[in-house]
């Protein structure tokens, strides 16, 4: 059975969480709109009323986005054994920052939102640094 290191276990949750988010969103259609309008195809005009919704789910765009920046990094360091104190603790802090991320933008904080995602850049570049030292030998 292969290792699991803090990235692949960070990496797991970011990727759970991110697919996770889209449920308030849903319910919040449903309750508004109804099943039927809810169900139906998308109309990219129509915002939800409740502006935790639209927050929400800008905070749901954000984290795909940002999941396709840290999987790539998170599975090179341990396909590449890279794994160490410090790129685990990157990983974990990639995973809280967007937690913390998508609560405080629901939120409407935001100078503490722009923190999170911050603090979540810098663990991905903290990751791509250790990869990049590792090719440069």
């Amino acid at each position: 059975m292969p290792m699991l290191t803090p990235e692949l276990y960070y990496l797991t949750l970011a990727a759970a969480f991110t697919g996770l988010l889209w449920l308030p969103i849903i319910i919040n259609r449903l309750t508004e709109m109804g099943p039927w309008q809810a169900l139906k195809n998308p109309q990219p005009d129509v915002r939800p009323h409740a502006d935790w919704a639209y927050r929400l789910a800008n905070a749901h765009r954000n984290a795909v986005e940002n999941l396709v920046v840290f999987a790539p990094v998170a599975l090179c360091v341990h396909l590449l054994g890279l794994t160490s104190p410090t790129t685990g603790l990157a990983a974990a802090v990639f995973f809280y920052s967007r937690v913390a991320h998508a609560i405080i933008y629901t939120f409407g904080i935001p100078l503490f939102r722009t923190i999170a995602f911050f603090a979540g850049f810098i663990a991905q570049m903290a990751l791509a640094a250790s990869i990049l030292d590792y090719l440069r030998g």
